[in-house]
């Protein structure tokens, strides 16, 4: 039952509404380009200061990089719309989404960063898929 002054979302013929599909998605790319963001910071610290360590000079590196902090607000942003994708959907149902990151840093890696991808990981990523498609076609819960 909708709460006062809420609507259902539009839904397809046989899963959850697109709009929940929706967010769960912005919320793993967010997660992805966050983690894409961090990992570009983190080179800049290796190459300007070294391999980091648990130690005061590493963490002040760390600190001081941009992409890093922008890596950490892209985390914040992509936990906001998860914590509106909880409210409106099972965890066992949204969750197993967040494997999508997998999916989206792979073919980065690959196209974007042009790294060799092996074949047998590419396997590996299709299972993810057919996967999260199966569970797309659920129903939804709350």
């Amino acid at each position: 039952m909708a709460q006062a002054g809420t609507a259902p979302g539009p839904t397809t013929k046989e899963g959850p509404p697109v709009m929940l599909i929706a967010m769960i998605l912005v919320s793993v790319t967010l997660a992805a380009v966050a983690q894409l963001t961090l990992k570009h910071g983190m080179n800049q610290v290796k190459d300007s200061f070294g391999v980091v360590n648990l130690n005061a000079g590493s963490l002040r590196a760390v600190a001081s990089q941009a992409s890093v902090w922008a890596g950490l607000f892209l985390f914040g942003l992509s936990a906001l719309v998860w914590l509106a994708v909880l409210s409106r959907t099972s965890l066992s149902f949204a969750y197993p989404f967040a494997a999508l990151t997998y999916v989206l840093i792979l073919v980065f890696d690959q196209f974007v960063l042009d790294e060799n991808v092996p074949a047998l990981r590419w396997g590996g990523v299709a299972f993810i898929a057919v996967g999260i498609f199966l569970i797309s076609r659920t129903p939804h819960g709350s």
